[in-house]
């Protein structure tokens, strides 16, 4: 595991090098010539170029779907044994950097995770390696792509044990730790030394202003619900959408109207997120229609508070017309955009003289805490990829307080929302999580003796002489659910045979209180098992008898399941 942790971190950190340079020369090479001084009409042209080259490779050429990435390595964990599919080694590169090379406003950052978790599924897979150990490989691949693309290898760490496992042990630390340290050298070697967003602390933290970061911690949060429900509303909107094309039309055709009109919303947005570091608030207006208007600071504010609701459907229509990326760095951008506005506002209406630049920084933090759900990741990530560690305090203050507030609103996080599609997973709910990675299919017995809902007594008595179960499903011809029957009710009258003919099934059939749905989740069903005191529960989809899953084989399953995540 130790040298496999070496081979991944390798692979991460390439991954997310070659990620990187492909985005950087597309972009320079479309945008390099651009004037600041005015917008461009290829703003509007260049994310559709990107999207429709996205769907023409990804339907056309892959033919196969290129899922979100992080939450399809949370998918693998859950329901696919951890096995990734192997075009994953390549297709979520291509994809993310046609999207987002040609301004796509997501980020590279799940489509690198991925990547590096489809190689290090197939390694692992290759070599035979147990369940247990594939979820650490993929574990290894997260922090490796995360350690490599953002030259944060301790926050790293904090992401694949926040995020992406639940139970890892001792023996599988030491092979995460020398991943992280692997990809983050390897990104040096080829990116450089260089801090992701340099940040110099020219103003320290000081306690009358943790008012105004408490303010910005509940900022966030609010933000951070719009966030998770803009997205969620652009789903709904778009899945009423039959025709791809259309979708593509209206999502990219958008989208280049906002990238347009705001430019800032062009492409990850690294470049907006250093200058909203820097305090400035200039930046708005370079290349944009509004640039006559950049010495007006209630029209930067305006166009500021712009950007940072415009962010979220930017990102939104991105995903919907067709793009992939991953929502780190739109997050990232929401959340200095908010610290950056929530400060500056506060100035211009002379409240108080806040430190802008600092606000910003930990805006971020706020940010990322309330859309991902994970606050110890955002607190370390942050101070990492800033330098900015004597902001620690107040890091941890927003993104405690964001998590807190965006939690109690909205419970699911921007992952487990992606997923709600595919089946329901979560990872830190230990319990949850064995459940969530039990098939309902594997566990539905079929050797039940079936009555039709109009036979007799007599026919019954049949049935029962040929069975070696005590309680018989009553269906018709069409397989639709009309009830059940245990032999204890009939034990008195089946031996009875002048009753036969004249004492009709469903006379003697009763409706279970508690019935499985084909679509229900593992908790929901054991859920049953516990408030019934049953041992068995009949299987119904869409009304249909599918057959009974057994008390005894839900909880013979867990275990198996269990034995194998203890397993080193």
């Amino acid at each position: 595991m130790v040298i496999l942790s070496i081979v991944i971190g390798f692979v991460g950190g390439l991954i997310a090098v070659i990620m990187k340079n492909i985005v950087f020369y597309i972009r320079e090479l479309l945008t390099s010539d651009f004037s600041v001084s005015y917008s461009n009409y290829l703003y509007v042209v260049y994310p559709a170029i990107g999207i429709l080259a996205t769907v023409i490779f990804v339907k056309f050429i892959l033919r196969k779907p290129v899922r979100d990435g992080i939450p399809n390595v949370l998918y693998a964990i859950s329901k696919e044994r951890a096995i990734i599919k192997k075009h994953n080694t390549f297709s979520s590169i291509i994809s993310s950097a046609l999207t987002v090379g040609f301004g796509g406003s997501v980020g590279l950052e799940g489509p690198t995770v991925v990547t590096g978790a489809a190689w290090g599924s197939m390694i692992g897979k290759a070599l035979r390696l147990n369940y247990k150990q594939l979820v650490a490989i993929l574990g290894f691949a997260a922090a490796a792509a995360m350690s490599a693309i953002f030259k944060a290898p301790i926050a790293a760490i904090v992401f694949a044990l926040e995020v992406i496992l639940f139970d890892m042990t001792m023996t599988a630390l030491v092979p995460l730790l020398i991943a992280s340290i692997t990809a983050a050298l390897t990104s040096y070697i080829f990116l450089g030394q260089d801090i992701l967003y340099p940040f110099v602390i020219d103003h320290k933290f000081e306690l009358n202003q943790t008012i105004f970061y408490i303010g910005l911690g509940l900022f966030t949060s609010l933000i951070s619900v719009y966030f998770i429900k803009m997205y969620v509303l652009s789903g709904k909107v778009f899945d009423r959408i039959n025709n791809s094309f259309v979708k593509f039309l209206i999502g990219a055709g958008s989208l280049g109207g906002l990238i347009f009109l705001l430019p800032a919303l062009y492409g990850e947005g690294y470049e907006a997120i250093n200058e909203g570091l820097s305090g400035q608030l200039e930046f708005i207006f370079d290349n944009s229609i509004f640039y006559k208007y950049s010495e007006s600071i209630p029209i930067g504010l305006l166009l500021l508070f712009a950007i940072l609701m415009f962010k979220v459907i930017a990102t939104s229509l991105t995903f919907r017309a067709g793009g992939v990326g991953g929502i780190f760095a739109p997050t990232l951008f929401i959340g200095t955009m908010a610290g950056l506005f929530f400060a500056s506002v506060i100035n211009y209406l002379g409240i108080a003289q806040l430190p802008v630049a600092n606000f910003a920084l930990v805006g971020m933090a706020g940010m990322l805490a309330g859309v991902v759900h994970a606050p110890l990741t955002a607190i370390f990530l942050i101070a990492e990829i800033t330098g900015g560690y004597d902001m620690f305090l107040p890091i941890m203050l927003v993104a405690t307080i964001s998590y807190s507030m965006a939690k109690l609103i909205v419970p699911k996080s921007i992952y487990t929302i992606q997923l709600k599609n595919r089946g329901e997973v979560i990872t830190h709910h230990k319990d949850r999580a064995l459940l969530s990675m039990m098939d309902i299919n594997t566990l539905i017995e079929h050797d039940f003796s079936t009555i039709d809902h109009e036979a007799s007594l007599g026919d019954l008595v049949k049935v029962i002489t040929h069975s070696t179960r005590n309680v018989y499903p009553v269906i018709d011809s069409e397989d639709n659910f009309y009830g059940i029957i245990f032999l204890d009710q009939i034990r008195d009258i089946m031996f009875k045979p002048e009753m036969y003919e004249e004492t009709a099934v469903h006379s003697l059939m009763f409706m279970p209180s508690n019935i499985v749905h084909f679509d229900d989740d593992m908790e929901t069903i054991a859920g049953k098992f516990q408030h019934s005191g049953k041992y068995n529960l009949v299987v119904l989809k869409d009304g249909k008898y599918e057959g009974f899953v057994s008390r005894a084989n839900v909880f013979s399953h867990y275990r198996e399941i269990l034995k194998d995540m203890s397993e080193d």
